[in-house]
């Protein structure tokens, strides 16, 4: 584990050092060097490649879960990509393959760029969650403590979330991510078909 951290903060001290070259001491903020951060993690993301008779929807699946996966290589990566903007060749590469696949099946140009957003901060919304459950980054929340709280609460005035309690603090983050992104592709896919 020290090895990786001291690789870590290497390419950190690298990243800094050459923004400082670029933009001097008087450049060189915590934004460029997150700027910085961002476009790297996306440089992580490994796009599949197109399996012959793959359908466009499992693919851009495989496409969110990739950039999941590479927000959660490091600590606090989903925080540090939120809010950037980065127009790199990186992000740019994984946003062009997401709308791509969208327009292949038919989307608009508009639709599948309001696809890409909402599954990008889908993407980061959830892992920013999970990676503050993480022990590593400060987690995980005393969750029977929550759960309890909520429980007591909802069983007296909130019926609705009583009733999913279970659910809600299930720990089975991967089946809860892929539940609520079977949801947006399933919304996608309907907007999709009332234009065909």
């Amino acid at each position: 584990m020290a090895a990786s951290v001291g690789v870590k903060q290497e390419l950190i001290v690298r990243a800094a050092l050459t923004l400082l070259d670029e933009v001097g001491l008087e450049g060189l903020t915590m934004r460029r060097l997150a700027t910085g951060m961002a476009d790297a993690i996306f440089g992580a993301v490994s796009l599949p490649r197109n399996p012959k008779g793959k359908a466009w929807d499992e693919r851009l699946k495989a496409v969110i879960r990739a950039i999941r996966r590479a927000f959660l290589a490091h600590r606090d990566g989903a925080r540090v990509f939120a809010g950037t903007y980065v127009p790199t060749d990186n992000v740019l590469r994984v946003v062009e393959a997401m709308m791509a696949l969208m327009q292949e099946a038919g989307a608009s140009p508009k639709l599948s760029s309001d696809g890409a957003f909402s599954l990008v901060y889908y993407v980061l919304g959830f892992t920013m969650e999970e990676q503050g459950l993480n022990p590593r980054t400060g987690g995980p929340l005393d969750l029977a403590n929550r759960q309890a709280k909520f429980a007591n609460l909802a069983a007296m005035k909130y019926p609705s979330i009583h009733a999913a309690l279970h659910r809600m603090f299930d720990n089975n983050l991967d089946d809860r991510f892929e539940a609520g992104l079977d949801l947006l592709i399933s919304g996608l896919k309907a907007r999709i078909d009332t234009r065909s």
